[in-house]
C-alpha cells in the first residue's frame, strides 16, 4: 500500500466528529469527486465514483450517520485494468438528495446549484474544525501525497481555477503557503515543504501517518547531515592531500636546484619535516620541529618554500 493510500485508510476510519464537521467533509467529497444529476422526471440524485475503497467507505459512513440514509453501493472492474475496482455510491431518491445538497450548501433554497466555497462567507466553513474537515474531505476525494522516503509533495486536484483558489485560501487560513500549477486540464493545489505537509497531516487529523512522516523526516535529516559532514571532511582531506603533494613537489624541486642546506634554518626544518611525514597535518608538522610552532607558523613557512620554488622555476636563481 502506498503512503497516500495509508493516509486515506486512516482518515476513512476517523470517528467522533460533530455534525457540522461531517457536513463540511461531505461538501468537499461531493464537490470534488461526486456527481449531482438532475432531470425533470426524476429530480436530483447524487453519485460518487472512486477507485479508492477508503473514499467510498468514508462517503458511505458520512451519509449514513449524518442523514440516516443507506446509499446504494456497486463495484465494477475497468475494461482495461482488470485488477482495479471502481466503486459507485448512489443516492437515487430526489427528496433525500435534495436534503443532503441543502445541508452541505451545494444547492440554494430555489433548487439551484451553488458551489461557492469562499472561506469568509460560506456558512459551512466558518468554524476552524469545519475547515479542517473540508480539507480532509478534499484530500480523500482528490488528493495524494508522495512517499516521504522519496520526496515531499502533497496535492489536491481541482477541476477549476476558482475551486483551486478557494482550497488554497483554506490552506492560507492555517498559515500554510500552498501554490497552484496547471497540469493538463486540471488545477493542482500543492505543498512541497516537509514542515507544511506535516502541519497538513495534523490539520486533517491523520495523526498515525503524521508520526510515520515525521520519523522518516528525522531519519532523512540525520542522513543528510551525516552525508554533508562526510562530504565536507572528504573535501577537506582531498584539499589537504593536494596541498601536501604540491608542497613535496616544491621541496624536492628546491633540493634538486640548490639543495635544502642553502635554506634558512626554520625553512630547512619544515622542509625536512614534510619530506619525513608527507601525510602529516599542519599541526602535526609544527609539533615535529625542534622548536614547535602552531598551524599558522607552519603554513607561513610552507608558503615561503612555495615562493622560493616559484622563483627558481621562473629565474633559475634563489636569493
Amino acid at each position: 500500500m502506498s503512503f497516500s493510500s495509508e493516509v486515506k485508510e486512516e482518515l476513512s476510519r476517523l470517528k467522533g466528529h460533530e455534525m457540522h464537521c461531517r457536513l463540511a467533509e461531505l461538501t468537499a467529497i461531493i464537490s470534488l469527486c461526486g456527481r449531482i444529476r438532475h432531470s425533470e422526471r426524476d429530480g436530483y440524485s447524487i453519485a460518487l465514483h472512486t477507485e479508492n475503497v477508503s473514499v467510498a467507505r468514508r462517503f458511505y459512513t458520512l451519509i449514513k450517520t449524518a442523514f440516516d440514509i443507506q446509499p446504494e453501493v456497486s463495484a465494477t472492474r475497468h475494461d482495461f485494468l482488470k485488477k482495479n475496482r471502481f466503486y459507485v455510491i448512489m443516492i437515487w431518491d430526489h427528496r433525500q438528495s435534495l436534503r443532503i445538497l441543502r445541508a452541505v450548501h451545494l444547492i440554494n433554497d430555489l433548487g439551484q446549484m451553488d458551489e461557492e466555497f469562499h472561506v469568509r462567507t460560506n456558512p459551512i466553513l466558518q468554524r476552524t474544525c469545519c475547515r479542517r474537515a473540508f480539507l480532509r474531505g478534499a484530500f480523500l476525494s482528490a488528493g495524494s501525497i508522495t512517499d516521504p522516503e522519496k520526496n515531499y509533495h502533497f496535492e489536491i486536484v481541482c477541476q477549476t481555477l476558482e475551486k483551486a483558489g478557494q482550497i488554497r485560501g483554506l490552506f492560507e487560513s492555517f498559515g500554510l503557503e500552498a501554490k497552484i500549477v496547471v497540469r493538463k486540464k486540471y488545477y493542482i493545489v500543492y505543498l512541497k515543504e516537509g514542515s507544511m505537509i506535516s502541519d497538513t497531516l495534523n490539520i486533517i487529523e491523520a495523526h498515525s501517518s503524521l508520526m510515520k512522516f515525521e520519523n522518516i523526516r528525522i531519519l532523512k535529516d540525520v542522513r543528510n547531515t551525516v552525508n554533508r559532514r562526510v562530504n565536507c571532511e572528504a573535501a577537506n582531506i582531498n584539499k589537504t592531500v593536494s596541498a601536501a603533494r604540491k608542497q613535496l613537489e616544491d621541496i624536492e624541486f628546491i633540493d634538486s636546484m640548490v639543495g635544502l642546506e642553502k635554506l634558512p634554518g626554520n625553512l630547512r626544518d619544515i622542509a625536512y619535516a614534510r619530506l619525513e611525514e608527507p601525510d602529516a597535518s599542519l599541526k602535526e608538522l609544527g609539533m615535529m620541529l625542534p622548536k614547535p610552532v602552531g598551524k599558522s607558523g607552519v603554513n607561513h613557512r610552507l608558503r615561503k618554500l612555495t615562493g622560493i620554488a616559484q622563483e627558481l622555476r621562473e629565474t633559475g636563481r634563489y636569493h
